[in-house]
């Protein structure tokens, strides 16, 4: 029977992607785990394995396809003895939304499997989802299968993994509505209540498609309440008569950023805080410890990294993020750092940064910004984080605001280091200073403990020997 290529979920708030390209072409032989096609989601480009052996027998979204909804098939693989003949009709549109994520390729009207066992007694597993089920620590024994016979996919393991934290996350929210922020902008827009609506993302979360699929039924005919009038689009005008421009539509990356900053200046009530960070000491070691070690090259923003994470383990009341009317304490600390690409930011975390020496933060930091800069991290690398870091110094800026990444309750903003004039002993002297500003959710942290953690990075970004210690 052919085997529908659908369009993977590969993180857990992904409902879109690109047609990255295909790797392989029409009649070209493909055996399990062979790498048939490269998706571009809006942070990465993720590649996409055949879940069985077969024949790459219909292309249904050609390379370069864009806002593909995950669950369409973008593709169909013929088993042995079939031919194109056997292809029946093939429909784009998703699947009708179900409660937990779709498999990304299951034989067309089947259902999902428990995970089969070879002769051998192994789980059939593509080599990747063993491998990522490892890394996990996912039992590949309790995951079904929806690949061809039962096989466990890619998106088998993500799907276990994210189920496992949604049912945890569930477990202790008291049975709160499993939403995403946009989700609940607009269904507060739209007047719509999420109880009773059942939502198509993981685990059942509502997600921007089951809002817009309720805006669109019978309650987008009603009229507008008497004396108000209906909303216009705002319409650009032009500057002179006769003015000509060209109109670049967002990026999925570009409009993933538009939405969660929208959401985060108009819903999170931020403060800033600044403080100078006198960093001539800080020159010093580092250029001591280059010298030491030719291989690993220590960047101020390394420092500035393994400072933050110290500062948040001295003021853990810091290392919060909001949870709807919640705050959550994070055991551990994780730093997310903005990385600049052509087409937007991406945040890969530093996990347990606290624990971590300044040469491991700065090698993992260089591996995450060239994979990303590739557009090749995996999204636990980029999901997550209890505070970020963005450093414009380089470019630079002398001081700037950050915009706070929900959930998380704070960001660092990092300007250049440039000689200042400063008053030492009651004498004018010149000194290498920083300006470091703090953006804070005010639902989360008051001033005061704002102004403990900004000093404590201060304080160990002036004396620098206090990290090695």
């Amino acid at each position: 029977m052919p085997i529908n290529i659908l369009m993977p979920a590969l993180s857990p708030t992904m409902t879109e992607g690109n047609i990255a390209k295909w790797l392989k072409k029409e009649g070209d032989k493909v055996r399990s785990g062979d790498v048939i096609a490269e998706i571009e989601t809006d942070k990465a480009t993720m590649e996409v394995e055949a879940a069985d052996d077969g024949v790459l027998g219909k292309i249904v979204e050609p390379a370069g396809a864009q806002g593909v909804k995950v669950n369409s098939v973008i593709g169909v693989l013929l088993s042995e003895g079939e031919d194109a003949s056997s292809i029946g009709p093939v429909e784009k549109s998703p699947p009708a939304p179900t409660a937990a994520a779709a498999p990304r390729q299951q034989p067309a009207a089947a259902q999902p499997q428990p995970a089969q066992r070879g002769g051998n007694g192994e789980i059939a597993a593509t080599p990747l989802a063993r491998r990522m089920a490892e890394q996990a620590g996912v039992d590949l024994g309790a995951v079904q299968g929806t690949g061809a016979h039962g096989k466990v996919t890619r998106d088998d393991v993500t799907a276990a993994r994210a189920g496992a934290q949604g049912a945890a996350q569930s477990a202790g929210d008291g049975g709160r509505i499993m939403a995403s922020p946009l989700a609940m902008r607009m269904a507060a827009q739209a007047g719509l209540d999420l109880r009773t609506m059942k939502g198509s993302g993981p685990d059942g979360r509502i997600v921007k498609r089951d809002i817009e699929q309720a805006i669109a039924g019978p309650r987008a005919k009603q009229m507008p309440p008497a004396g108000v009038p209906a909303a216009r689009p705002a319409t650009p005008q032009p500057s002179r008569p006769g003015e000509t421009f060209t109109r670049v539509p967002l990026s999925t990356m570009r409009k993933v950023i538009a939405e969660r900053m929208a959401h985060s200046k108009s819903t999170v009530p931020h403060f800033y805080l600044s403080m100078d960070a006198e960093i001539d000491e800080l020159m010093k070691v580092r250029a001591a410890l280059n010298e030491r070690n030719k291989e690993t090259k220590l960047s101020v923003n390394d420092f500035v990294i393994k400072a933050c994470a110290q500062a948040l383990r001295e003021v853990p009341q810091a290392n919060a993020t909001w949870d709807d009317g919640a705050v959550r304490l994070f055991d551990v600390v994780d730093i997310a750092v903005a990385v600049a690409l052509d087409e937007g930011l991406i945040t890969p975390v530093i996990k347990d940064a606290d624990q971590k020496g300044l040469a491991q933060i700065s090698a993992e930091m260089k591996d995450l910004a060239a994979r990303a800069k590739a557009r090749k991290l995996m999204p636990e690398e980029y999901q997550g984080g209890s505070f970020t870091i963005s450093n414009l110094g380089m470019y630079g800026v002398k001081e700037f605001q950050a915009i706070i990444n929900p959930p998380q309750a704070a960001i660092l903003a990092v300007g250049a280091g440039e000689k200042r004039p400063v008053v030492k002993d009651g004498a004018l002297s010149v000194a290498t200073a920083m300006t470091l500003t703090l953006a804070v959710d005010h639902r989360v942290l008051d001033g005061a403990i704002g102004a403990r953690l900004l000093a404590a990075i201060k304080r160990l970004v002036e004396y620098p020997p206090s990290m090695l210690m």
